[in-house]
């Protein structure tokens, strides 16, 4: 019996498994595809806070030595969000296609043991009080949790009957793989006329990935494509189509803005896509999906060691507000963008410079976009520093607090009596001492803060799990 098993081999499952295997939690990838990593990912941009993520599991400085760091954000025509104050070790959109975090994240989950299953195309799935039970063409597989991050269409969430509320936005969207004779001079180009949207991004291989779409033309995504379509509606976007030839990929797609109501069903869960969708504005889709997942792991690692089942629950607690809020934004971005009057555009504009302008609606925008906003609400009666993200300061020693979380271990902040937990937490002076016990999750959130040690031995186990002292066995965890 899998103590874990995760459905898809995309970023979001990935970074899961990975996160199990390395917290010593005996996990199983299923994936339906082939071992070959495809090229024909739509995500381009990587968010500091992702970054922040991939940082505490020393993936993140190879990861930018992959792509270009862009520090403005244009929107559409002249409006920009500046992410160079962003308070954090990221302040910038890392431009890179999806296929080398992918890379990165499939690398460390096979050094770290994870066994991954492919041409597994999941077909069923039930559950008991004691474990689900994952169906393939090849046969059963049984697990005490099961984690469907199988995408859009999720078999997993179809399984559980969970409905996937929402509509489309844009339909027939195309996608083209290209060369280019005038690369652009922007890293990162991207325009809403009205009738016509387009955006253009570098792979790194000497091709470039253009998303377009045309108000005019709305066909069913099946219908062929060809270059001289995107062509043409990429000019009227940008205003050039910077002399596209030899294609290898063209296609057309939908976006739609979708959310299940529960990330949670039993012993089930499901994260990215398979959880929500939302529109490609603002770069924000595999970003969700992967600190869905940087949540999850350590929530089930600490509950199959012996923490309390309602800790699980939070995890729909804290990334349901996140999904719904991302679909919010992307959302109001996408549909700004195709405002198709010119007397709407340039009220869009001025509403939208005058709002960056304000310091507080501007550091509220930056914080959504990148993800270093987003912080979970407190438990009644817990210190208010419970849910906030942690920044990266440096401890006693010189060392990062993000290099401290390597491992998917939490991090105390000051000096505690708390025996039986070396192997999952680390003590770390911080540089200013003198200030109160600051208990670091692994997923660089605050999970206890307080004065009293005795306090910090509490919580712990509601936290951490059982102590190494008294490590649950499998055998023993199945038979409770």
């Amino acid at each position: 019996m899998h103590e874990v098993i995760v459905v898809g081999a995309g970023p979001t499952g990935l970074l899961l498994a990975g996160d199990l295997a390395e917290a010593g939690i005996e996990v199983t990838v299923l994936e339906r595809r082939s071992s070959k990593i495809s090229n024909l990912s739509r995500a381009f941009g990587v968010h500091a806070r992702t970054l922040e993520h991939l940082d505490a599991r020393g993936l993140a400085d190879r990861l930018v030595a992959t792509g270009t760091a862009l520090d403005r954000l244009r929107l559409f025509e002249h409006v920009e969000v500046d992410l160079s104050t962003l308070p954090s070790r990221f302040p910038y959109l890392l431009i890179t296609p999806q296929y080398n975090v992918e890379a990165l994240l499939l690398e460390r989950a096979r050094d770290v043991g994870v066994e991954i299953v492919h041409n597994a195309e999941v077909v069923g799935l039930s559950q008991d009080s004691e474990g689900v039970t994952v169906t393939t063409e090849d046969g059963a597989h049984r697990a005490v949790y099961a984690v469907g991050a199988d995408g859009f269409h999720s078999a997993v969430r179809q399984a559980l009957g969970q409905p996937f509320p929402g509509k489309s936005v844009l339909r027939s969207i195309m996608l083209a793989d290209v060369k280019v004779a005038e690369p652009p001079a922007e890293v990162l180009s991207v325009n809403g006329v009205g009738d016509a949207f387009a955006f253009i991004a570098p792979f790194g291989d000497g091709y470039y990935r253009v998303f377009a779409w045309d108000r005019r033309h709305a066909v069913p995504d099946d219908q062929p494509l060809g270059l001289e379509e995107v062509r043409e509606v990429t000019k009227r976007a940008l205003g050039t189509d910077y002399g596209m030839h030899d294609p290898r990929w063209l296609s057309r797609f939908h976006s739609d803005e979708r959310q299940v109501t529960h990330y949670r069903v039993g012993r089930s869960f499901l994260a990215g896509d398979a959880a929500h969708v939302h529109s490609p504005a603002g770069g924000q889709g595999m970003n969700t999906g992967l600190q869905d997942a940087a949540n999850l792991s350590w929530k089930l690692a600490a509950v199959l060691r012996g923490a309390p089942d309602s800790l699980l629950d939070t995890y729909q607690a804290e990334r349901h507000p996140v999904g719904r809020s991302v679909l919010r934004s992307s959302g109001a971005i996408i549909r700004a963008a195709m405002i198709e009057s010119s007397a709407g555009r340039a009220v869009r504009g001025f509403a939208v410079g005058h709002a960056l302008s304000i310091p507080t609606i501007r550091t509220k925008i930056t914080g959504q976009l990148s993800g270093i906003g987003h912080a979970y609400s407190a438990p009644a009666g817990a210190d208010e520093l419970v849910g906030t993200r942690a920044s990266d300061v440096f401890l006693a020693g010189g060392r990062r607090l993000y290099e401290a979380l390597r491992g998917r271990r939490f991090v105390l902040l000051g000096d505690a009596d708390v025996p039986g937990w070396e192997d999952r937490l680390v003590i770390a002076a911080p540089a200013a001492p003198n200030g109160p016990l600051v208990l670091i999750r692994p997923d660089g959130y605050v999970g206890w803060a307080g004065a009293e040690a005795a306090e910090l031995r509490e919580a712990l186990p509601r936290l951490a799990g059982a102590p190494s002292l008294h490590r649950f066995e499998a055998s023993e965890r199945n038979a409770l």
